[in-house]
């Protein structure tokens, strides 16, 4: 009788879940375990290793029923012990993939594969915290002589990698599973509920130096025109208080800062947004910028490269770190809603408004970055 065929056991190591700021990166673990749960071939095993302590909320819940496993240490003390290649080890699969550069020691016979989700630690250090910057760069140099593969989020950052690193591995590029938006039927409640008014521009991300904030609230002095900044997104590194730069700049009445808001209130405020602005002077990916698009809301973003490469032509650009031209893009972009809108009657999907954004979204449906995973998976583990 033959002998039965190996089945893949995969275990991802998504302790950015409970990181104090799970940010980006505690989001796309999410979306990864959501996306392998969904897709993962008949009989395959995976498991979600987690931290102790801190259990996954916010939107950030694990799938129904996936196999778990948590380390007794929380998320420092984890980070701590990895730096210095220190157990515990990872559970025994054949594939463990860490969805951050938290990479724990992994155990004979385990195949190794890491997301490095940007090379901001080398190119724009001055926007991270020194210990941030340390830490990335000891771990991604680990990486590049460990894992036998690492994951890239766009081809700008796998290119970086394979110069900065030089990696003895291959890099490959897999998106982030972004499914679309669920827009709630009360929206339009929630969003009076944040106080927010009938018409706003919205940002969403952790306050900090590298999101462009400040270059935004100076977009919208240099335009009195510009309706109310809707800010989204806990406070970060950098007293990047946005409260007090609007003040400062003399528009402080037309900025609202909403903080971390659950998922039906975000989906609330993309659905009503007349823009989504990504000003950031560096990504990786951008994953609001996905969002926002799957509801068919306009984005403009800087010419950031991973910023460009993930509007995918659709969005509206303006130059790193250029006020008056990020203020005169996202005015067109009013100018053009505020058009589109006189022209037609009915919903945003009977006239066909974002349709090319919804398009873009879809590219990065989870069951297609699931399927993907799964295949890069079986690659390495056969190689």
């Amino acid at each position: 009788m033959p002998d039965e065929p190996h089945v893949l056991s995969a275990l991802v190591v998504a302790t950015q879940l409970s990181a104090p700021l799970p940010g980006g990166t505690g989001r796309y673990a999410a979306n990864v375990l959501r996306s392998l749960d969904a897709t993962r071939p008949a009989g395959a095993g995976l498991t979600a290793y987690l931290c102790g302590g801190v259990v996954p909320g916010g939107g950030l819940e694990l799938p129904v029923g996936l196999d778990s496993s948590r380390s007794p240490m929380g998320f420092r003390v984890l980070a701590r012990l990895w730096e210095r290649g220190l157990p515990p080890r990872a559970p025994r699969a054949d594939l463990v993939h860490a969805t951050t550069l938290m990479v724990p020691p992994t155990r004979a016979g385990s195949r190794l594969v890491v997301t490095v989700h940007d090379v901001v630690p080398w190119t724009h250090p001055e926007t991270l915290t020194p210990r941030g910057v340390a830490f990335h760069r000891r771990m991604a140099e680990r990486v590049a002589g460990s894992a036998d593969l690492i994951i890239a989020p766009t081809a700008v950052v796998a290119r970086r990698l394979d110069e900065l690193l030089q990696p003895a591995c291959p890099v490959r590029v897999v998106p982030p599973a972004v499914a679309a938006v669920s827009v709630p039927a009360d929206a339009p409640a929630r969003r009076r509920a944040l106080g927010v008014p009938p018409r706003y521009l919205l940002v969403v991300g952790t306050a900090e130096p590298r999101k462009g904030l400040d270059v935004l609230v100076d977009a919208l002095a240099a335009d009195p025109g510009l309706p109310t900044l809707v800010v989204v997104g806990p406070q970060g590194w950098g007293d990047v208080g946005v409260d007090d730069l609007a003040r400062r700049r003399g528009v402080g009445k037309r900025v609202l800062v909403v903080g971390r808001v659950s998922d039906p209130d975000l989906a609330a405020l993309y659905a009503g947004a007349l823009t989504l602005v990504v000003p950031s002077r560096a990504e990786g990916f951008g994953l609001p910028v996905i969002e926002a698009m799957s509801v068919g809301v306009p984005v403009v973003t800087s010419d950031d490269p991973a910023l460009v490469e993930v509007g995918g032509g659709v969005a509206t650009i303006a130059p790193v770190g250029d006020a008056e031209a990020l203020a005169a893009a996202v005015a067109r972009v009013i100018d053009m809603v505020n058009m589109v809108n006189a022209a037609h009657v009915g919903s945003g999907a009977d006239r066909g408004v974002g349709m090319a954004e919804r398009r873009r979204a879809e590219a990065f449906a989870p069951a297609l970055v699931g399927a993907r995973l799964w295949a890069e998976y079986a690659a390495v583990v056969v190689s």
